[in-house]
């Protein structure tokens, strides 16, 4: 699975960069998902990137994250999970995959 990605929202070509702390987050879960359901899982793991692509166009659209005092560091909610990820000047670092849990990474 490549995780980078090149995105270029308009004339500006902005990076996604995928943090090992989201990657083994979501495998963790979509490997749960997959124990029942597998069509759940690829489903779920396709409608979430389809939303994490779409950053780069507006990368100030999620909430500012509830964990950090920092306007650059957004929450993405999805299905009851959050997605925690910072803005940079060129990237967006996607670093944080929370379900009840009391820190992102």
């Amino acid at each position: 699975m490549k995780l980078n990605s090149d995105l270029k929202p308009g004339s500006e070509s902005m990076r996604i960069i995928f943090k090992d702390t989201f990657i083994v987050r979501l495998e963790n879960q979509l490997d749960f998902i997959a124990i029942n359901n597998p069509a759940n899982s690829r489903k779920f793991k396709n409608e979430l990137f389809r939303l994490i692509k779409a950053i780069p166009s507006n990368p100030q659209k999620h909430r500012k994250s509830i964990w950090y005092d920092d306007e650059d560091i957004r929450d993405l909610i999805f299905k009851g999970y959050t997605i925690v990820y910072r803005i940079n000047k060129s990237t967006v670092e996607i670093f944080g995959f929370v379900k009840y849990q009391h820190s992102p990474i």
